[in-house]
């Protein structure tokens, strides 16, 4: 594999000679890699065949399991994905060198809890490098949607589970477009994706946790740059409705979505490990903050999905611009 793709806003180049590994990660992409054209990567990824350690005589001890040189931090089996990684920053590049090498638990974990190996493996070798570098460019991860609904794009925000990919997936089924399933990255204008398979029930992709397999997200973009913030929450009355949300309330729905979500649980300490070991980026992104930049600038609404969602974001969404005593959605 050598190939590349655009993940966070951040040209991320993969080399991997191993034909498993790189039929995984190619999976992971979603179909949107990108033949290398010479152009330098902003974050490299080059998977070694070695199993020894990288050494790290003379490096100063982190944390458990990370060691730190010269700028450069060593992460042994990184996330508990069984890849140890070198991460060292060149000029104006993220290079990340991975081997793997892991411990008895994870080696069994890879074998008989595959699609969390998958999963891991992703995030790890494609995602936290490109959301990391990302932040070091004054972007946070969010845990949101762009898409494009006709003129307008709203930010689609709200926890797992309240029904965001089904919207999503009726939306470019119907020409949409939009930029991620889950993460993306901000500085608070523009939405950058993260690429990654859709996990939803009847996927027909590779078998995943929860019943669900995947499916490459269609219509996806890069970047967008959303013009309203629209939370979702559900609720088990069964009927749909629309209004305004306050300002505050919105911002704080979409931190507690990306602090919730299952995806970042460990990108926290891994960004945190980074900040502290190279001396670059927050070892905190600001999310809050531009959450709440994000809520001031742009008009927010809160759609409440019923138990089993079954409109179309373009009809939910329309209920927005009807007159108050109109948003209470039809049954």
């Amino acid at each position: 594999m050598h190939a590349v793709l655009i993940q966070a806003g951040q040209r991320l180049q993969v080399d991997c000679a191993q034909a498993s590994l790189s039929r995984l990660l190619a999976e992971g992409g979603a179909r949107a890699w990108r033949r290398t054209d010479g152009r330098p990567a902003d974050v490299h990824v080059a998977v070694q065949p070695q199993r020894a350690p990288f050494d790290i005589r003379g490096w100063a001890p982190l944390t458990r399991g990370a060691y730190a040189r010269d700028g450069a931090v060593v992460l042994y089996n990184a996330c508990g994905s069984g890849f140890d990684l070198r991460l060292t920053v060149a000029p104006e590049q993220l290079r990340v060198e991975a081997r793997w090498r892991p411990p008895v638990r994870e080696h069994v974990a890879a074998r008989l809890l595959r699609s969390r190996f998958h999963l891991l493996a992703r995030a790890v070798l494609l995602q936290y490098p490109a959301l990391w570098w990302a932040g070091c460019r004054g972007q946070v991860p969010v845990h949101a949607s762009a898409v494009t609904v006709g003129p307008s794009v709203p930010l689609l925000a709200g926890p797992g589970g309240t029904g965001r990919s089904t919207l999503l997936l009726g939306a470019v089924a119907s020409g949409e477009h939009t930029c991620s399933d889950n993460l993306g990255v901000t500085d608070g204008r523009d939405v950058h994706g993260l690429v990654e398979p859709m996990r939803i029930e009847g996927g027909g992709g590779r078998h995943m946790a929860h019943g669900r397999s995947e499916l490459p997200l269609p219509g996806r973009v890069d970047t967008l740059r959303p013009d309203r913030l629209v939370v979702l929450r559900r609720s088990p009355s069964g009927r749909p409705a629309i209004h305004p949300l306050d300002p505050g309330q919105a911002a704080r729905t979409l931190v507690a979505g990306t602090y919730m979500a299952g995806e970042l649980r460990r990108y926290w300490p891994f960004a945190a490990t980074l900040a502290l070991g190279t001396g670059l980026g927050p070892a905190h992104p600001p999310v809050e903050d531009v959450a709440q930049d994000i809520a001031r600038r742009l008009p927010a609404h809160e759609i409440v999905l019923g138990d089993r969602p079954t409109e179309g974001l373009a009809a939910l969404y329309r209920l927005a611009a009807e007159a108050p005593e109109k948003a209470e959605a039809r049954s």
